[in-house]
């Protein structure tokens, strides 16, 4: 009873402002601008390739993982603007030899969610293994163990359309590094609960020049016609496509609906079409933003032309007048966590999870073990137990109060802004006192070593008696502060008076996925006597 009364109590000092509506509310990125409009991004966050299903008034969203576990984001929203996330949909990933360690750029390429006799289903293409499926009733709870409904290389972005008659068909795309073709989109016939091929695939499109790098199909069916939307020209200055037909195979007629025109919303990309429950349409899209990823933003809809026309007459908006909606809440992606129950959905691993990484605590903080680096190793691109979240905003400031325990010499933990180029502010111990270090690798992603600088020596705060092992432990605070790619690190031993720890950073994204940040423990040599790093909290403000 006193330890539960401690860890609510620990969280209510946080979160008390957001008590009123429960919701969390972000201090750094609010896309509700609380008159009625709204400012994109929407999600000023990595969720690349998004989809979105409606289920009454309710939207669920799902996004691009790939070697990320847990896997899948599950956000729920009723407006189209103010989201929380609620789940993962993928606890792990097969096989578990190969996703064990890291995968960088494998594993979920570009997912469709959908809703059809009253369950939701997801589908996602692994470009090495073939397509696959899981499906709940329940989004916000626990997913069914995936399915492999077409097994095989080079299928990518997959998405189901069930037909009046109950038939199911999946469209689908290629990756030209494992297929040798890419451009096209293919059709085929499923059982009818979804679950595996009923027909052979049939070209419905080929991008060729004029439409080249079509990919991200997205299918629906609407007034007796079948639609596929679409993504060509590439991530960065592409545009999308609606196409059209009678028959689901084809011939499709196409049309561009969106491009980047006179704004810098740069190759606005593939997402999903959502026709609500008060008689609108809207269309959410990502937009590359380099080494935040690729962020989420929403578009109306205008169908009177009898195509699908996407923002100001083909022009991405950045602002605009918010969706009809049941709900008046402003709430956004968790940021923060106090480890008060356990670990906040925000974050993730970059390979599946082993319960010696890390694992919650009774006194509400997270521990993660240091785990000894690879034989091979480099540099920490090379490390799967990397606890990390995405950032949020383009500037915002991530402190946290750690105590870091260390039984054997080399064993070390801190803070990382993680991608092909990464940064790293620890505390590692030498002898019987702490370093404190900046591990910096420029081209982590070919296989460059890091960098090690020492900023200064600390004492510890507290040492261990017992004759086996001793810890010496060491309690302050990590700070990372972003302003527009740059990170500044900073550490201070009482949360008032921080000093600068090395030289700014440059943030840099990751394979297929922004950079992101969080917590590293490891030890540069075979350890018999593990040390570890308490995390108690991490508080995300301007």
């Amino acid at each position: 009873m006193i330890m539960n009364t401690f860890r609510y109590f620990k969280l209510l000092l946080f979160l008390c402002p957001l008590c009123v509506d429960a919701q969390y509310r972000s201090g750094v990125w609010t896309p509700d601008n609380g008159d009625g409009t709204y400012t994109n991004p929407v999600l000023y966050a990595d969720y690349s390739d998004p989809d979105v299903c409606v289920c009454g008034k309710d939207y669920y969203l799902t996004a691009s993982s790939f070697n990320c576990i847990p896997g899948l984001p599950v956000l729920h929203s009723r407006d189209l603007v103010n989201w929380n996330i609620v789940g993962h949909a993928l606890k792990e990933l097969e096989p578990r030899e190969l996703f064990d360690k890291v995968q960088h750029g494998k594993g979920v390429w570009a997912p469709s969610i959908r809703y059809h006799n009253d369950t939701f289903y997801i589908y996602w293409g692994d470009p090495d293994h073939g397509i696959f499926m899981v499906q709940t009733k329940d989004p916000g709870s626990t997913w069914s163990v995936p399915t492999c409904v077409i097994p095989g290389k080079g299928m990518i972005d997959p998405c189901p359309l069930w037909d009046e008659d109950g038939r199911c068909y999946l469209v689908n795309g290629w990756a030209k590094s494992r297929s040798g073709f890419n451009s096209v989109l293919s059709v085929r016939e499923l059982t009818a609960d979804g679950t595996k091929a009923f027909g052979l695939p049939h070209i419905v499109f080929d991008g060729g020049e004029e439409n080249h790098t079509a990919e991200g199909p997205k299918f629906y069916k609407r007034d007796g016609w079948y639609w596929i939307m679409c993504p060509a020209g590439g991530v960065e200055q592409g545009w999308q496509l609606a196409m059209r037909s009678r028959s689901v195979f084809g011939p499709y007629e196409c049309k561009r609906v969106m491009w980047q025109g006179k704004t810098d919303i740069n190759g606005p990309h593939q997402g999903a079409w959502v026709h609500t429950a008060f008689d609108e349409d809207w269309f959410l899209h990502f937009n590359d933003k380099g080494a935040y990823g690729r962020v989420v933003y929403l578009q109306p809809v205008d169908w009177k032309s009898g195509w699908p026309i996407m923002g100001n007459n083909g022009e991405p908006y950045a602002k605009y007048r918010k969706p009809q909606s049941s709900s008046t809440i402003v709430t956004n992606p968790q940021e923060s966590d106090e480890f008060a129950d356990g670990m906040g959905l925000q974050w993730q691993w970059h390979a599946n999870y082993h319960q010696f990484w890390g694992q919650p605590t009774a006194n509400g903080c997270y521990r993660l073990y240091t785990m000894e680096q690879p034989e091979s190793f480099r540099s920490l691109w090379d490390m799967a137990n990397l606890l990390l979240q995405k950032p949020t905003a383009p500037r915002f400031t991530a402190t946290a109060k750690v105590r870091i325990a260390s039984k054997e010499e080399t064993q070390y933990g801190g803070l990382v802004m993680m991608g092909r180029d990464y940064s790293a502010l620890v505390v590692c111990r030498k002898g019987d006192y702490f370093q404190l270090q900046r591990h910096t690798c420029m081209e982590a992603d070919e296989g460059k070593e890091e960098k090690r600088e020492i900023l200064a020596t600390l004492q510890p705060t507290a040492r261990d008696t017992i004759p086996y092992a001793p810890a010496i432990y060491l309690d302050l605070y990590l700070r990372l502060e972003v302003k527009e790619c740059e990170v500044r690190f900073s550490y201070s031993l009482d949360n008032r008076h921080f000093l600068a720890a090395g030289l700014p950073f440059t943030m840099r994204q990751g394979k297929w996925i922004g950079a992101k940040y969080g917590f590293i423990a490891a030890c540069d040599s075979l350890i018999t006597s593990r040390g570890w790093m308490d995390v108690d909290w991490v508080r995300v403000t301007k």
